[in-house]
């Protein structure tokens, strides 16, 4: 073998870890938030634990990827250890399915049929039509098909570049003397868990073996201990994302070692007690494809079915390597399900940030409640109350800012990068509702410490005006949450209703100081409150737009020349909606 055969060789690997990270990442793309529901429907029966774990990774080609996935939703208590348990065990089986995807290029091809779904005809074709795909759709979904295809022609391309740089080699003794030594078990796993430790994939690893089998060298001797090792090897890259995560998340990362090498060792023995007693005809005759492929999965469905009656047992096992210490608890932190590990599937971490997003939006809302209590009646656990949740509004601002700023930089396809912009706009309007309830709070204090008294006919028209702001607020809320028009075209209706109010209240205040009716040390807080409430109103409507914006990808909506429409009232029902909420609203405070 010389030197341009091993830069061949090099190539080779280069082409077929990148197809197969292009297949595995358009892949999680196309099955977009469907992976996340399937993983958090996950049960307490282990056999649909199981199933979902191997669906789940037959579809994405990736059983680390789920492994973290995993881990970041035991990390934010969405599923428990015990369900993250037959989740792993399920994605062991599914990344089989990439070996047996591999092994076609060992079909004969004796007919015209056969030879169209040989990987030498199929990988080419596939290429050309992902970039056809790629390269003339508009829509996400089929430039990520495209690009799936695209990465499996690139996958075999590297497989057939590794299998005719190492074409020589069997005629090398030193090749036939390195696997020979690599049937000895200990030496074959090790090496089998480092080159997959290395690469980061148990299904690239296999590959390239499938790919080495093509010399004849490599025989069921030496390829079974590889493979074994090979599912150990692929236990790095959980472990690495567990660091720093919670101790049930490094206990699923532990579950996954303790799960591939207690399989191995009883496969070991089991495999080779057979060999020395009984004996396997094949056990020095040369692997295959197909034999690797086949071996693969026969190891971990084996281990999975061995393995299933005792979770409760695994699960033991992990407490015991991983202890609760005195005082150990994981916070009920609203930001926990802005975990990192999910930045691996963009999908699936901008739902999550959405959820933190709606659980900041809801308590601005609290503390707006907590504002207008307080106008009505002085209470100092209130305002403790309030200055907390202003904190933990302000502390989940900056942990959701960091995270979708990363995830901004990950490879997202149009429908999540506008996703995470809309994200990014929203969470400083829910803040700014929350920095003006805050503002109302420290009004309503400044009235007790002052002995300040607002009229009854004053206290009665700010009610009416929170009251139309407790609406506008739910009504971004659910806009948000739902990702309704519907619901956003009622916001801005609404909100011109909320300006009028506030001018109109303005006036009759400034009338009642001129008629001596309030004190003008009063007047202060009031007109502040009044321009506080109006001001949470504009962010509520700034909401509604981003959404309208967001649900509608194909017209390029400005915000102001937006507003200016409704203003104009060329949008639909915004002449109804006003005057509903005119009467309901204004009418109340001019009668």
């Amino acid at each position: 073998m010389d030197i341009f055969s091993v830069i061949s060789l090099g190539g080779g690997i280069a082409l077929f870890l990148y197809g197969m990270s292009l297949l595995s990442t358009n892949l999680e793309r196309a099955a977009g938030k469907n992976l996340s529901k399937i993983l958090e429907k996950v049960t307490g029966n282990v056999f649909v634990s199981v199933l979902f774990g191997a669906i789940v990774t037959a579809a994405i080609q990736s059983s680390a990827a789920t492994t973290v996935i995993v881990i970041g939703l035991v990390n934010s208590q969405l599923i428990t250890l015990k369900q993250a348990i037959g989740v792993i065990m399920g994605a062991n089986i599914g990344t089989t399915i990439t070996a047996h995807i591999l092994r076609m290029s060992d079909i004969p091809s004796d007919n015209f049929v056969l030879m169209l779904i040989k990987p030498t005809t199929l990988a080419p074709l596939l290429a050309l039509v992902g970039i056809i795909m790629f390269m003339c759709s508009k829509k996400s979904k089929t430039k990520d098909m495209g690009q799936v295809f695209i990465g499996l022609g690139i996958l075999f391309t590297g497989m057939f570049s590794m299998e005719s740089s190492v074409s020589g080699l069997h005629e090398n003794p030193a090749f036939a003397e390195m696997f020979a030594s690599l049937s000895n078990p200990i030496i074959g796993v090790l090496a089998g868990a480092f080159v997959t430790a290395l690469i980061q994939s148990s299904s690239a690893s296999v590959g390239i073996l499938q790919a080495l089998c093509s010399t004849g060298r490599i025989t069921f001797s030496s390829a079974f201990p590889i493979i074994m090792g090979q599912n150990i090897g692929t236990c790095i890259t959980p472990i690495l994302a567990s660091i720093g995560a919670s101790k049930n998340a490094k206990r699923a990362a532990m579950v996954h070692l303790c799960f591939n090498t207690i399989g191995t060792l009883v496969f070991l023995a089991v495999t080779y007690t057979i060999q020395y007693t009984v004996g396997l005809s094949f056990w020095n005759a040369p692997i295959n494809k197909g034999g690797i492929a086949d071996f693969h999965t026969i190891f971990n469905v084996t281990v999975t079915l061995l393995f299933m009656p005792f979770v409760s047992l695994l699960e033991k096992l992990v407490y015991k390597f991983i202890k609760d210490e005195k005082g150990d608890n994981d916070l009920d932190d609203v930001t926990l399900e802005l975990d990192e590990r999910f930045l691996v599937a963009p999908s699936i971490a901008i739902k999550h940030a959405s959820n933190v997003t709606m659980n900041m939006s809801n308590i601005a809302r609290e503390n707006f409640l907590n504002a207008r209590s307080l106008l009505k009646k002085y209470d100092p656990k209130i305002i403790e109350i309030a200055n907390e949740f202003e904190n933990v509004i302000d502390v989940i601002q900056d942990k959701l800012s960091i995270y979708l700023l990363k995830l901004s930089k990950k490879d997202l396809n149009e429908v999540d990068s506008r996703k995470v912009n809309q994200l990014l706009h929203v969470i400083t309007n829910f803040e700014r509702i929350g920095d003006y309830a805050k503002n109302m709070v420290e009004f309503a204090e400044t009235v007790h410490e002052k002995n300040l008294k607002f009229s009854e006919e004053g206290l009665y028209e700010i009610d009416v005006l929170c009251e139309a702001v407790l609406e506008i607020i739910d009504l971004a809320n659910s806009a948000f949450e739902l990702s309704s028009i519907e619901v956003a075209e009622k916001i801005e209706p609404l909100e011109e209703v909320i300006d009028t109010i506030e001018e109109t209240l303005k006036d009759k205040h400034i009338e009642r100081m001129r008629e001596g009716l309030c004190t003008v040390d009063a007047g202060f807080p009031f007109m502040e409150t009044l321009s506080n409430l109006e001001r949470i109103a504009d962010h509520c409507s700034n909401v509604g737009v981003y959404v309208i914006v967001h649900e509608n990808p194909k017209t390029d909506i400005d915000m102001h020349e937006y507003i200016n429409t409704i203003h104009k009232g060329e949008t639909k029902n915004f002449a109804s909606n006003f005057e509903y909420y005119k009467e309901k609203y204004y009418n109340k405070i001019i009668k």
